[in-house]
């Protein structure tokens, strides 16, 4: 929806690191450079939410936080990771297409035109 304010603005991250499991990347610092969200079950893990701060893009923390996404996946037996994105952040669609991800549908959801994207895990 045009004008909207993104999802992840109004989430309550205080529920969040409560109730998920919630991994913080940084550089040896306090300084926090980007962060994930997994949401696990024993079938698959929901990647509920990754973000890192604009002036740290393009330095490889999206990487790593998803590649430990899979890793906790991966430690715990799940079978796929999900995750979705707002439909005009194409620049994240391609990357998720790159590291293995397929888009699984495209649908209106609580208000947000969203891409879903499924991995299955082989390990």
């Amino acid at each position: 929806m045009r004008g909207q304010r993104p999802g992840p603005m109004d989430a309550d991250y205080e529920d969040l690191v409560a109730s998920a499991e919630t991994w913080v990347v940084t550089d040896g610092t306090d300084d926090i450079k980007g962060f994930v969200v997994l949401l696990p079950s024993p079938d698959d893990f929901v990647l509920d939410n990754i973000a890192v701060r604009p002036e740290n893009q393009g330095q490889g923390y999206g990487r790593h936080l998803l590649a430990l996404a899979e890793a906790r996946a991966n430690a715990v037996g799940a079978k796929a990771i999900r995750l979705y994105t707002h439909e005009t952040m194409v620049e994240n669609q391609r990357l998720y297409g790159r590291i293995g991800y397929v888009e699984t549908s495209r649908r209106d959801d609580r208000g947000f035109g969203r891409v879903f994207f499924e991995k299955t895990l082989t390990s």
